[in-house]
């Protein structure tokens, strides 16, 4: 009885989630790394070409591979975005990096574009991450969100020390119901804020 409770709360959250949500569009190209905050799985990116958001301020960091042979092959600094946005939908626009010269300017002038659904550029706040920066990307998020920086926000940095990486996969909610796979991946396609929301009420539920 619960559990046909929490995939019903689930249903409800989700549905109600996504009439106020933005659809963040992947570039093939473009490597999402953190997410407000939090390390994005490459499980959870595999074979997708969207995630959903809440709609308000976000902060990514991503990188843009191009594969190619070795002297082609082009990997960009990793760079951050932090924006505000009321849209439906997200992407990033890429400039031309079809050689050295565009490869660089890139690199420097991190003139990629922030693009609505009408194509409209949304405002937004670059930067690229301190070269000496932790390996562990999370928490090389957590210090630069931390220390005032041009991109920062400090929230993001408060919510990722608060929140262990319980995983998010929510194995405890379904673990007698192997006939969910797909709507747990469902719902892993929603933000972390979500996600934990319904973490937190199905906690509730389980001690009651």
């Amino acid at each position: 009885m619960k559990l046909s409770l929490a995939v019903t709360g689930l249903l409800v959250l989700l549905v109600s989630a996504s009439c106020h949500a933005i659809t963040l569009k992947l570039d093939p190209e473009i490597d999402l790394l953190v997410l407000d905050g939090r390390k994005i799985s490459g499980s959870l990116l595999k074979g997708a070409d969207s995630l959903e958001l809440e709609r308000g301020q976000h902060q990514f960091l991503f990188r843009v591979e191009k594969p190619g042979s070795d002297a082609t092959h082009f990997q960009s600094v990793p760079m951050i975005v932090t924006f505000n946005a009321n849209a439906s939908s997200v992407a990033i626009r890429l400039p031309s990096l079809d050689n050295r010269r565009e490869r660089n300017a890139f690199d420097k002038a991190l003139n990629f574009q922030l693009i609505d659904e009408r194509g409209n550029e949304i405002a937004s706040v670059r930067d690229r991450l301190p070269k000496e920066s932790d390996s562990d990307l999370e928490k090389a998020m957590v210090n630069y969100n931390r220390n005032a920086q041009a991109a920062s926000v400090p929230r993001f940095a408060l919510q990722s020390a608060s929140l262990p990486d319980a995983k998010l996969d929510l194995d405890f909610a379904w673990q007698d119901a192997g006939d969910l796979p797909s709507l747990q991946r469902w719902f892993e396609r929603f933000d972390a804020a979500t996600r934990q929301r319904f973490i937190s009420w199905m906690k509730t539920l389980r001690a009651s």
